[in-house]
């Protein structure tokens, strides 16, 4: 069942005269008067830039609130979690928004809605591993026709009428590919373990699709669906190619699933956001880990194309190169971020680049014609660890330049030192665990110890799925990361349950989330938004986080030169830190704060709301924050009624720019907030 509601049959004269392709030369003052967002990232680079000025340095703090959409109503429950980069086409805005995961289109200029389109898919929808409104969908057009095309919580493919919100009949079935079927494998149309949050990429008139599955800590077996990528027409939905992320026999790689573990083994799903190259005709695929997060027993050998960054042809689907970043990957560092496609000087050489921000907080940068790294990445060997039937890479891919753009691995330097009293606290409380460098694996957990292994980062970076900007004009690429802990530990599986190990920590203490590895990465004592901040896993003294700050910060990279220009901590330091009474009288600088925090750069300005709650002058909220794009010096900062819980966006309409960002988080539903200048 589907429904579209609309306000009329065509947009509004004033709105439909407005399409116009957007340029990307250098704008100022002097920009036009209508500047679109066509796309997730703004370009199929994904490089979520504005060349815009009109918000400035000296006039950030004035933005006031220009219009709100709240997504409460569209579907049976409220959404807290909403992660959506809105699209602006011609004064018409367009989101996916809600528990359903409805489509909207919007009045850019005063969020009025124009038209809705909602697919109610039952047990199917509700049955899916990635619920709620997703991150956005894509636009497309020829000059003639104009499409909007969206992933449906239950996995199928959906092909609107950018105008009016009404399927497109001549697309796949009715307007819909069901994309669980002609995928290569048998899925179970309504309990089949496959789905998507990111949006699709249109190049070349070609659709590509990615694939994920539920977090992968207690996986229900060593059996789980295969994340095949997909390219489709965007004429007709009719499959072009599929690229088997887990080789069948006979095809490149299927050599590194050893002892036939190529058969059973699944995941390895494209969940994040995809790149294009429509001049070299390419798409770049990141590519998660293969099923277990934290335990490969059952598929021994590197495992390719776990963890790896693969180059298809956009027309085909035939791989052109790979670059595996994790050999047999034990640790959960999915590719969550979106490549970022730059031209740029490398000692006087020019290099069509593609740069990969990491959970390790490493960015791999690779001519992507060919693959090759513009900087050496070596092979270095690893600790191994000795969970029974683990199969350990003796050497994992060290990158050598750019240098890693927040802490990686935990020693005892790392522990909080506001006191002497706090840093002793903690050395006794890491004692019970395992410490060592990125690599370090998981152990089996001990009520004797060890616990765990302390490792940071982990599942939630570093980056995670919001990624990271980048200038072309200057070269200069911008990546929120957080200093984000976790424990690694394994216990045996349940019963029925085929895989061996699982994650989980000794009932010596509580466990912490849903197992030892802490879900999402993020050490969070209060709930997500509510400004707390724990210990990886649940490991805290008195409260605190049993590491020091900076909790959160923004990088920005030098990709011409390989070197980190600046780094700002990022956030307000959270309430249970500033008022904690161990800290009384001491001052503490500004900490950032852990969580997802995608930025948005223009001409000027880097622009990052907080990913948590705190308390500000205004009341309980968030700041939405803007940074001198040169030196990282703050410049302004507006309220926001709730954490950035999507990437911003911004956009020139009728002569005034407007930044727009999703937020929500505990008790607040989520909605779009646009801001502008006062008139």
């Amino acid at each position: 069942m589907s429904r579209t509601f609309y306000t009329s049959l065509l947009r509004i004269a004033p709105i439909a005269g407005l399409i116009a392709w957007v340029t990307l030369p250098a704008l100022g003052q002097n920009a036009p008067a209508n500047t679109d967002w066509r796309s997730y990232g703004n370009n199929l680079a994904n490089h979520r830039y504005a060349p815009l000025d009109q918000i400035n340095a000296g006039n950030f703090k004035n933005l006031e609130i220009a219009w709100r959409f709240k997504t409460e109503n569209l579907g049976p429950r409220k959404e807290f979690q909403f992660e959506s980069t809105p699209l602006i086409v011609g004064g018409v805005m367009y989101s996916t928004a809600g528990t359903r995961r409805a489509v909207v289109a919007i009045d850019a200029s005063t969020g009025e809605m124009l038209w809705m389109h909602s697919e109610n898919e039952g047990p199917r929808g509700q049955n899916a591993p990635r619920l709620l409104s997703g991150r956005g969908l894509a636009f497309w057009t020829d000059g003639r026709e104009e499409r909007i095309l969206y992933v449906t919580p239950g996995y199928r493919l959906v092909a609107l009428d950018a105008k009016t919100g009404n399927k497109i009949a001549g697309f796949g079935k009715d307007g819909i590919v069901d994309l669980k079927l002609d995928n290569d494998q048998d899925i179970d149309l309504v309990t089949g373990e496959v789905g998507l949050h990111a949006t699709p990429m249109i190049g070349n008139d070609v659709v590509v699709i990615g694939a994920a599955h539920r977090p992968g800590g207690v996986p229900r077996g060593k059996t789980n669906v295969k994340g095949f990528i997909r390219g489709f027409d965007v004429r007709t939905g009719k499959r072009l190619w599929i690229f088997h992320t887990i080789p069948n026999l006979g095809e490149f790689g299927n050599e590194t699933w050893e002892k036939d573990s190529w058969k059973y083994t699944g995941n390895t799903g494209v969940w994040g956001q995809v790149a294009i190259d429509e001049e070299l005709n390419l798409a770049y695929l990141p590519i998660e880990l293969a099923t277990g997060d934290y335990y490969g027993g059952p598929r021994p050998g590197a495992n390719l194309f776990s963890e790896t960054l693969v180059a298809v042809d956009l027309k085909t689907g035939v791989r052109k190169w790979h670059f595996q970043f994790v050999h047999h990957g034990i640790w959960d560092f999915d590719m969550a971020a979106a490549p970022i496609l730059a031209d740029i000087t490398v000692n006087g050489r020019a290099i069509k680049a593609i740069a990969q921000p990491t959970k390790q907080a490493w960015l791999y940068v690779f001519d992507r014609t060919n693959g090759q790294p513009v900087w050496p990445i070596v092979e270095r060997p690893v600790p191994k660890g000795d969970v029974p039937g683990e199969w350990y890479s003796p050497t994992q891919p060290f990158v050598t330049k750019p240098p890693a753009y927040d802490r990686q691995g935990v020693s005892v330097d790392d522990l909080i030192d506001f006191t002497p009293e706090l840093h002793a606290e903690a050395l006794k409380l890491v004692s019970r665990y395992k410490l060592g460098p990125l690599f370090t694996p998981a152990v089996v957990s001990k009520i004797e110890g060890p616990l765990a292994t302390l490792h940071m980062p982990l599942a939630g970076g570093g980056s995670n799925w919001p990624g990271a900007s980048y200038d072309p004009d200057t070269h200069i690429f911008y990546v929120f990361s957080q200093s984000a802990p976790g424990t690694l530990s394994l216990i045996p599986a349940p019963a029925g349950n085929d895989i061996g190990w699982v994650s989980g920590i000794a009932r010596a203490t509580p466990p912490a989330g849903r197992g030892g590895a802490a879900a999402g990465g993020a050490p969070n004592a209060a709930p997500a938004g509510e400004g707390g901040e724990g210990g990886g896993g649940g490991v805290t003294v008195q409260g605190l986080p049993f590491y020091k700050p900076p909790y959160g910060r923004i990088t920005a990279i030098d990709l011409n030169k390989g070197d980190i220009v600046w780094q700002v901590a990022h956030g307000e330091t959270p309430d249970n830190i500033k008022n904690h009474p161990a800290l009384k009288g001491l001052t503490i600088p500004r900490t950032g704060q852990t969580g997802n925090a995608g930025t948005l750069v223009t001409k000027t300005l880097v622009i990052a709301g907080e990913p948590r709650v705190t308390t500000t002058p205004e009341g309980r909220g968030a700041m939405l924050r803007a940074y001198d794009k040169a030196t990282g010096k703050e410049l302004g900062a507006v309220f926001m009624p709730s954490q950035q819980s999507g990437s911003p966006m911004t956009y020139m309409l009728n002569g005034k720019q407007y930044i727009v960002v999703a937020v929500g988080g505990p008790n607040v539903p989520g909605e779009l907030v646009a801001y502008r200048l006062p008139s």
